[in-house]
């Protein structure tokens, strides 16, 4: 089948360029070129001979048929054509499987196993409101974006015919030199300004009279962008393929971030929605009624329970009244309100005594006339706490910044 049997030769020489046992799987072969392959990279200062060496035995140790010959007669079989076909393939080739490029930057030459770039996604910010997010929405946005010219098929001439970049070499990438200082350079990869990174020039009597020889033109598109019931602040909404397309690239996603808006009176926290309510005294005390529009335009009746007092700060839900659940819009989470209670500025004596007459009694403490006579009077004022704290905090640094200051003077005094 193979023609003459070649004679016993060394079998372990790409083994250990790897770094690998005999008996190594194909998952170890992989981590181990991947590995050896990043720390040998000619970008990174790596040997580029080196580099070739272990592409070439990533290459047959990972094809299961050229292993077996490798292992029975050596790599002197392998140059004979029992590879099953000569030829093999170009080493990069396996490079740009796992890493996506030629380590040498070649954007000209064979582009026999080399994968397209990805184009960029393209990312916009979309505002919406939280009535939106509760009830759907749809929104057109208008975009404009390239894509390839129709007229000369993305080529960018009328012959379909480009010469190499002569600035660049036809890579596309130009590398320039940088000097930190003595013995120190820094080295800088940077895309050729001659062709515009694509590594080959068009002549002008031969540009595309469409795209000018740019090979995209513009074209404004509309988009239905779909709010779904729930939805959350940051969420994104993926429209692929639909970014800028371009020569030999895969075109990108066009995503939206959605953006929520602030609300005057609701505030969400996942799937429950918050708000405030000041109640009077007597509300508080004697029970109240209300109305709430909701995000949705319905009104709720919200409304205490005979008897029931509500207290400052107390929190009350509603269940099912929250936001709906993203893709499960029929289930809600809880609608909270926090009660706050607005108490009168004074009473009148009248006032106090009706009260007294129907409020539990006050605490008192029993005291004699002579245990008062030996107390002192006090007088409470109104005060705002934060401010209060505030100014308490500002006199604190500035009287340790005077001690700061004033004891360097009087160092320096008593040094002299």
């Amino acid at each position: 089948m193979f023609g003459r049997a070649p004679k016993k030769s060394d079998n372990t020489k790409y083994y250990e360029i790897l770094g690998v046992p005999q008996n190594a799987s194909q998952d170890d072969l992989k981590k181990a070129y991947r590995k050896a392959a990043i720390k040998n990279h000619p970008d990174k200062g790596g040997d580029p001979e080196k580099f070739k060496e272990l592409a070439q035995a990533y290459e047959v140790l990972s094809d299961p048929e050229k292993r077996e010959i490798y292992d029975q007669y050596g790599e002197d079989a392998l140059k004979e054509g029992m590879g099953g076909g000569g030829g093999g393939h170009d080493p990069f080739d396996i490079f740009q499987s796992f890493f996506g490029g030629n380590p040498f930057g070649g954007g000209g030459g064979s582009s026999r196993g080399r994968r397209q770039r990805r184009g960029e996604d393209v990312i916009h910010p979309l505002k919406v409101s939280l009535e939106e997010l509760y009830n759907g929405t749809s929104k057109k946005l208008s975009l404009s974006r390239n894509v390839l010219c129709s007229k000369c098929k993305g080529k960018g001439s009328k012959s379909g015919a480009s010469t190499k970049c002569a600035g660049c070499q036809g890579s596309g990438m130009k590398v320039s030199i940088r000097h930190l200082g003595p013995s120190m350079i820094q080295q800088m990869q940077h895309p050729c300004n001659d062709c515009k990174g694509t590594g080959e020039t068009i002549n002008d009597k031969d540009r595309c009279p469409q795209c000018k020889g740019e090979k995209v033109v513009q074209e404004k598109k509309v988009l239905e962008v779909h709010v779904e019931k729930g939805m959350h602040n940051g969420q994104k909404i993926t429209f692929p393929g639909e970014a800028d397309e371009a020569p030999d690239t895969v075109t990108g996603d066009i995503v939206f971030v959605l953006q929520q808006k602030e609300h005057p009176k609701f505030k969400r926290k996942g799937d429950d929605i918050f708000v405030e309510h000041t109640l009077s005294l007597t509300e508080a005390l004697c029970g109240f009624q209300f109305i709430l529009t909701h995000l949705d335009n319905r009104q709720l009746l919200i409304k205490s329970q005979p008897g029931e007092v509500v207290k400052p700060d107390q929190f009350k839900a509603i269940n099912d009244e929250g936001m709906p659940m993203y893709q499960r819009p029929f289930m809600r989470g809880k609608l909270y309100i926090h009660f706050s209670v607005d108490f009168p500025d004074s009473l009148t004596a009248d006032q106090c005594k009706a009260l007294e007459a129907v409020l539990p009694a006050r605490a008192s403490i029993q005291m004699t006339d002579m245990e008062l006579d030996e107390c002192e009077e006090t007088t409470l004022h109104d005060v705002n706490i934060e401010e209060e704290m505030r100014r308490k905090q500002s006199q604190e640094a500035y009287d340790e910044d005077e001690e700061m200051h004033g004891g360097a003077q009087r160092v320096q005094c008593a040094q002299q």
